[in-house]
């Protein structure tokens, strides 16, 4: 079968077809918001019914599975817009209807148990960033809701800790918040992350909310919706966030001589891929660099802000990524800071504040990192990938009598237990400005890089690919096979010199670092880290291979403290591995052949 259809609808004209009941419909009302697409049929669909099915359910697994793999960990992320070479749009306003709305009812079920009657008026915010498939994905999420029944809030241009932020901050305090984002990616990427009181989703609570929505999308006859009983009320929480901010460092800094204005002399440029409200009206210069790369992993994001450092004879240069849950710093000698380097001087920090605290980070970190935390008095507690991941790990060791107050991963998102454990970028910048108020405060001039003046970087350090060779739906599992492999090849002695890593309490186990406890984390993606060492430098390095929650790929990370180490490792991972368990039938393995014969990458 094929067909090409072109749907425009007023939200008031589609109302809910009989025989597929979801949530109790009320009386529609007019709105200004339609929906256009295409939908496409290319090729015949079997459709399995049952007459015993609860909601006389059609389940198609084509359709279902459309949404099922837009789950990418704790958070959701699809293509949004056409451009993207290779990528199809399937982050789509139906689709993200659907699972607004089984974000809602997930809800309402959550708080109904937690309180033991029905409860009505649920109240959920909604925040996005700049990306062009914004809007129309907006209107999208407020039908979602509203089916769910719920009250939605439009806070326009937000960000990530904000979005969560609305949920504790009076006279707000909504029940559950969504921020509509895909970070750093291309803008024809978008995508989902959700929040309660309590903080993030985890993976598998995302993973139950789009699997209810995936059979809600195959339901439905149209796939296009919308049917709004109470249009979403636009609020202003971003001035209440950005003075929640201020607030905190005139309270921490406690100027003695201008208390309101903390900052007064000092020069602070930030780059943003907009200018959001975090810019201190009251004591920050307003700084907007556009047309950028949102990521402070960037090399040209850090070497714009570098440049604008200098030639304004700055403190500080700051960069966030574009939902402002990432961040790196600028020192007032042009150094970047960012990766290793910013763990390391928020550990400082946080040990200064209390010692001995456990710091935990993902498994990319140096050995270096780990000797610099030991160091000051405190404990490396190394994690799987993925900054929900390491953050839970914070929680986790909490409830289990283990004070950890700082939560870090590579990639600049971070968490601190005194900030309710928010993955927020923002918070991380705060904390770096009042310590360098501080220290200056203090008669030191030194500037915050003096702080990690005594970390050594790994002489050598280098991260590859290997594309998945599948169709997209086997891809993981494909993956996981591949990771599962060369754990295997580990601990069978095939790779002479290289162990399964361990640190502390947490072992390599079960596809990735977890504590021995009774109540192990669920598994989003295998990951294994392995230490390299041989019979003349003794241990030199790692190598740490992890499947992409995003991408169908899995990254390999290789760190060495020799020269030629990481080429090295590389050659023994393609000759000794790939290629003698035939893995690279099944894995693009490019870069590893380039990197391995002449140590160039890319």
């Amino acid at each position: 079968m094929s067909s090409t259809s072109t749907l425009s609808l007023p939200l008031q004209r589609n109302a809910r077809k009989k025989g597929f009941p979801s949530s109790p419909v009320t009386k529609p009302f007019t709105a200004n918001l339609t929906f256009s697409f295409s939908l496409r049929l290319t090729k015949a669909i079997h459709v399995k019914s049952s007459s015993t099915a609860k909601f006389n359910e059609v389940v198609v697994d084509e359709e279902i599975d459309k949404i099922r793999r837009l789950q990418n960990g704790s958070d959701v992320r699809g293509v949004a817009v056409e451009g993207e070479k290779g990528r199809t749009v399937d982050l789509t306003p139906p689709a993200v209807e659907a699972i607004a709305e089984s974000f809602g009812e997930w809800v309402m079920n959550r708080l109904e148990s937690e309180g033991g009657v029905p409860v009505e008026g649920v109240r959920v915010s909604l925040g996005r960033d700049p990306r062009i498939s914004g809007a129309s994905l907006s209107a999208a999420v407020f039908s979602g809701l509203a089916r769910a029944g719920c009250l939605a809030f439009d806070m326009g241009l937000a960000t990530t800790p904000a979005c969560f932020m609305s949920t504790l901050l009076p006279p707000f305090a909504y029940d559950a918040s969504i921020m509509m984002t895909a970070s750093h990616l291309p803008y024809t990427r978008n995508g989902l992350k959700f929040f309660t009181r309590k903080g993030g989703l985890t993976s598998p609570e995302v993973e139950a909310i789009c699997d209810k929505a995936a059979r809600k999308y195959a339901n439905r006859l149209t796939k296009v919706s919308t049917t709004l009983s109470i249009p979403p009320t636009k609020v202003d929480f971003m001035s209440t966030y950005a003075k929640h901010l201020r607030d905190i460092i005139k309270e921490r800094v406690n100027h003695p001589l201008h208390y309101d204005t903390p900052l007064k002399g000092f020069q602070v440029p930030f780059y943003s891929f907009y200018s959001f409200a975090f810019s201190f009206s009251l004591v920050v210069p307003r700084w907007n660099v556009p047309n950028h790369i949102p990521n402070p992993e960037d090399k040209t994001a850090m070497a714009l802000t570098k440049a604008a450092v200098l030639e304004n004879n700055a403190d500080l240069g700051i960069v966030f990524d574009t939902d402002v849950d990432r961040s790196g710093v600028v020192d007032s000698s042009g150094n970047p800071i960012n990766g290793d380097k910013l763990i390391a001087l928020m550990a400082a920090i946080v040990l200064r504040e209390h010692p001995g605290s456990t710091i935990v980070t993902d498994a990319r970190t140096s050995m270096a990192l780990t000797q610099f935390i030991a160091n000051r008095g405190g404990h490396h507690c190394l994690y799987r990938v993925g900054y929900r991941n390491v953050i839970d790990k914070g929680v986790q060791l909490n409830k289990d009598g283990i004070e950890a107050h700082l939560m870090m991963e590579t990639s600049g998102h971070g968490a601190l237990k005194e900030n309710h454990f928010l993955d927020d970028g923002a918070y991380m910048v705060v904390k770096i400005i009042i310590e360098m108020v501080r220290m200056k405060l203090a008669g030191s001039y030194e500037g915050i890089g003096s702080l990690i003046e005594d970390l050594q970087e790994p002489f050598e350090s280098v991260e590859l690919r290997m594309n998945v060779i599948s169709e997209p739906k086997h891809a993981k599992a494909k993956g996981a096979e591949a990771i599962e492999a060369f754990r295997n090849y580990i601990e069978e002695g095939k790779l002479e010199g290289w162990e399964l890593d361990s640190c502390g309490d947490c072992w390599v186990s079960e596809g990735c670092l977890v504590d021995l406890n009774d109540t192990p984390a669920a598994i989003d993606a295998y990951i294994y880290r392995a230490k390299v060492s041989d019979k003349e430098h003794g241990q030199h390095g790692w190598i740490h291979l992890r499947q992409s929650i995003h991408n169908p790929n899995i990254a390999v990370n290789i760190q060495s403290s020799v020269p030629g180490g990481c080429q090295s490792v590389a050659r023994v991972l393609r000759e000794k591995f790939l290629i003698a368990s035939g893995k690279e039938k099944s894995l693009d393995i490019t870069q590893i052949d380039k990197y391995a014969k002449n140590g160039q990458v890319g």
